[in-house]
């Protein structure tokens, strides 16, 4: 199963208002495994941040003047995220945005790309109600190091989001590989990713068979009847 985890950043809180996205970060993930094949870019929004929003990603206009329009990484984009299951937290404010610019271009709603969306914020509210639950909060509680996020940025939202989603759905989340710059993708940087590379099967020593087998035999005359693990192994 192919996973997009998704974030972007914005000039301000509501597309209503003329406030455009300014950067789109998403990770890749393959059968729950991060492949490293990400989607970075930083987007000219044509107009300024408003004051609060400047002050959480740091992206100024001067900086953004020379990155690409919205339209002209748009066909890149949803190549990118074309038929993904795509994870995202707080959902409807990524998808009001992208919905937004979509429809200056004249594209069909962003849902009409993709697969199934996944809200993070709806999940973590269902298993931990009544806490805090942003990216932060998630990050401490399943003990994800958040500590090089100073300022918010698409693709290392992204990247954070990527390996709480894995703990909070008890993905494999304890074996890494540090796949460096070149495994960043687009976005540069590099991350751990949660990745198992080799599962390793220790086979059961004569002497564990005959202590498993004894077990059984007590189990089998506790209960006064067939042993229910003893009928599974020969059916």
């Amino acid at each position: 199963m192919r996973q997009i985890i998704l974030d972007t950043e914005t000039t301000g809180l509501s597309p209503a208002a003329g406030n455009r996205i300014i950067e789109i970060g998403c990770v890749e993930m393959l059968n729950r495994r991060l492949t490293g094949n990400n989607f970075h870019r930083y987007i000219n929004p044509e107009r300024d941040s408003e004051e609060g929003a400047l002050a959480v990603h740091g992206l100024t206009r001067d900086f953004l003047a020379d990155k690409p329009k919205f339209a002209e990484i748009s066909q890149e984009f949803l190549e990118y995220v074309a038929g993904a299951e795509i994870i995202i937290h707080n959902a409807p404010f990524d998808l009001a945005f992208l919905d937004a610019e979509l429809e200056r271009l004249g594209m069909p709603r962003f849902v009409g790309h993709v697969g199934e969306i996944i809200d993070t914020l709806v999940q973590a509210k269902q298993l931990h109600p009544g806490k805090r639950n942003s990216l932060d909060s998630l990050c401490d509680r399943y003990e994800v190091s958040n500590a090089h996020r100073t300022l918010h940025g698409a693709l290392l939202d992204a990247e954070l989001l990527a390996e709480v989603y894995l703990a909070m759905t008890r993905g494999q989340e304890s074996f890494s590989i540090d796949l460096g710059e070149s495994g960043s993708g687009a976005g540069g940087g590099g991350v751990e990713y949660a990745a198992l590379e080799t599962i390793i099967v220790l086979p059961a020593s004569a002497d564990e068979l005959a202590l498993h087998e004894a077990t059984l035999d007590k189990v089998a005359k506790e209960s006064k009847g067939a042993c229910i693990w003893r009928a599974e192994k020969t059916n």
